[in-house]
């Protein structure tokens, strides 16, 4: 997780902080990361060909576990890439790798791996992994 480069991530997003994101200490706050994380994972379903992520789709997603790992501090204001890759697909969960990097760093400031699992809110159950996400697993080695 610490070792991790842009050329890991396969789905990327922009986004630049807020004044509000810094803590008293003068930089991001942790939680804000998982902020930007979670927006830039509903532009990847988009670009996988869902409409975003919903309730009222038969086929979304429920956040299972997050691993997260704060590698070095960021001060507003700051334009930040955040990375994403399928990196496991089970039966009815798969794993999303994503990382936060300051704009044109090679290493990232913030890593994390989130387990998902396939959801249909409707029926209240988990359900098989949708194709789209399956076709664009690509491993860890």
């Amino acid at each position: 997780m610490k070792n991790l480069q842009r050329s890991d991530f396969d789905y990327w997003s922009s986004i630049k902080t807020r004044w509000r994101d810094m803590d008293a200490l003068g930089h991001l706050n942790h939680a804000v990361y998982l902020g930007y994380m979670e927006s830039a994972r509903v532009d990847v379903y988009i670009q996988l060909g869902f409409s975003g992520i919903r309730k009222d789709m038969d086929e979304s997603t429920i956040l299972a576990s997050m691993d997260v790992h704060y590698l070095s501090q960021v001060k507003h204001p700051a334009s930040l890439d955040v990375g994403h890759r399928i990196c496991r697909v089970g039966t009815k969960s798969f794993d999303f790798l994503a990382a936060v990097f300051d704009e044109e760093q090679e290493k990232p400031v913030c890593s994390a791996l989130f387990k998902m699992v396939a959801f249909n809110y409707k029926m209240n159950q988990p359900i098989l992994v949708p194709e789209p996400i399956r076709e664009k697993c690509r491993p860890l080695k």
